[in-house]
């Protein structure tokens, strides 16, 4: 009640991406905490809560791999979580992304290595834990610079998908270099061109959506410098067929994120399945900024 409102209010477990509810007054709230520790909407990882202060300001994705000691930091990326254009409607796992990030430069990142990532490896190997994996750093770029949301120790979905195909080289040698701890002898070089992901979603998704639509014109949606990656699909009776909410990220390279996002939206209109929803303005804000 004392709470100054909007808060946010998160399942402190793995939700797939859509435990975090911003509740814009008490009643809001109430209704948030019940349904995820009373009503058990994301199971266990719902029964714990985080309430958080709701900053205002842009999001942006960061990656850094860790080998105990030392850091890299892979590309930036933007996603876009509300499940309808304009950013309306409910939150979502992903409903696409591009790289780099619009909203972070090499400033920003050079004070979020200094004054986060350094701290934060720090404060882990006094506390004995010797981190050799992946973290994901979510921030809010607010008037007054970066303030970190979350960490997730995984890969963004839908980011990965946008900032995985910049990688100049296959990504194990550097996944190689993490266990064998010298990530700081690792070279890391990236494509200049912008990426763009389009996700394609089952119809009704992120509330009820049902599963097992055909899915056509996979053939025709391989242009070049597209990847199509699957998530939602299975194969069955000799096609492959939805079996979850997002099913396929498309994305694209271009000459810039214009260029990118027309070129995934060229091969998203390749592809068909019924009820298929997906976004028409991914990166459209970088592409006209």
């Amino acid at each position: 009640k004392e709470s100054r409102f909007p808060i946010v209010i998160k399942a402190d477990g793995l939700a797939l991406g859509k435990g975090v509810i911003v509740a814009k007054h008490v009643e809001e709230a109430r209704a948030a905490v019940a349904a995820m520790m009373s009503e058990g909407r994301f199971g266990e990882a719902g029964r714990r809560l985080l309430i958080e202060e709701c900053l205002a300001g842009s999001e942006c994705s960061l990656h850094a791999l860790v080998d105990g000691a030392n850091f890299r930091m892979l590309a930036s990326a933007r996603d876009h979580k509300r499940a309808f254009d304009g950013d309306a409607g409910p939150n979502t796992g992903g409903m696409g992304a591009f790289s780099p990030a619009n909203n972070f430069d090499d400033e920003m990142q050079t004070q979020f290595e200094s004054d986060v990532m350094r701290p934060l490896l720090d404060a882990l190997r006094e506390a004995g834990v010797m981190f050799r994996g992946l973290l994901f750093p979510g921030l809010m770029i607010t008037s007054d610079g970066p303030h970190v949301l979350e960490f997730n120790c995984r890969f963004g979905d839908p980011e990965t998908q946008a900032i995985l195909p910049r990688l100049k080289f296959d990504l194990l040698p550097l996944l190689e270099a993490t266990i064998d701890g010298n990530l700081d002898a690792a070279k890391i070089e990236w494509d200049a061109r912008p990426a763009a992901t389009v996700v394609m979603a089952s119809g009704g998704y992120p509330a009820k959506y049902e599963v097992g639509k055909p899915i056509s014109g996979l053939d025709r949606a391989a242009l070049d410098g597209v990847q199509i990656f699957h998530a939602g699909t299975r194969r069955e009776n000799g096609e492959i067929v939805t079996s979850g909410g997002r099913v396929l990220a498309v994305t694209a390279l271009g000459e810039t994120v214009g260029g990118a996002r027309a070129r995934a939206y060229e091969a998203v209109s390749q592809i068909h399945f019924e009820g298929c929803h997906f976004r028409r303005d991914i990166a459209l804000g970088a592409a006209h900024g």
